[in-house]
């Protein structure tokens, strides 16, 4: 028996321009804000002596990994990013940032944005385009019947809007 675990599958590298707003900002904030904070107060309890007694010093380093670890994170995601900020040339199909309104057989409506998978979790009714169900529309067009395959079984919806967020210049 081993430890060996495949790789993740690379997720998609398209994001929409608030998102990687909002993961420099994050980037900005840990490495010119909390970090010189957090570096400040280890160099503070590394002075008082016994660091291996001293609860400042010890969770003072292990918060300066956690941040390390996330800011290399953040600079290898963003260095590779498509920022889609141009709805596309056809907003009769759905693409990347469309807002999809879909019904079900029972009658009853769900809308979702597909983003990018660093940013689904920030958005209302956000879905990443690697979810099933975005891979399921992405394509497709207005009046479209599609089937997702899920963990309970086929769900089938119709597509009944599909809108693009006004982009920075139309504003």
């Amino acid at each position: 028996m081993t430890r060996y675990r495949p790789p993740a599958p690379q997720s998609s590298k398209y994001i929409t321009p608030a998102g990687e707003r909002r993961l420099r900002a994050e980037l900005e904030t840990l490495w010119r804000v909390e970090r010189p904070r957090v570096t400040a107060a280890v160099s503070a309890a590394a002075a008082q002596g016994d660091r291996s007694e001293n609860a400042d010093y010890t969770y003072g380093k292990r918060r300066l990994r956690e941040i390390d670890a996330r800011v290399r994170h953040l600079r290898k995601r963003l260095e590779g990013m498509v920022v889609v900020g141009q709805p596309p040339s056809d907003p009769r199909r759905v693409f990347f940032g469309a807002r999809v309104t879909l019904e079900t057989p029972a009658g009853e409506t769900r809308s979702y944005r597909i983003v990018g998978p660093d940013e689904f979790d920030q958005e209302p009714g956000g879905i990443s385009m690697d979810a099933p169900l975005a891979k399921a529309l992405l394509g497709k067009p207005l009046d479209a019947e599609v089937a997702v395959d899920l963990a309970g079984g086929t769900q089938t919806y119709a597509i009944v809007e599909i809108t693009y967020p006004p982009t920075e210049a139309q504003l």
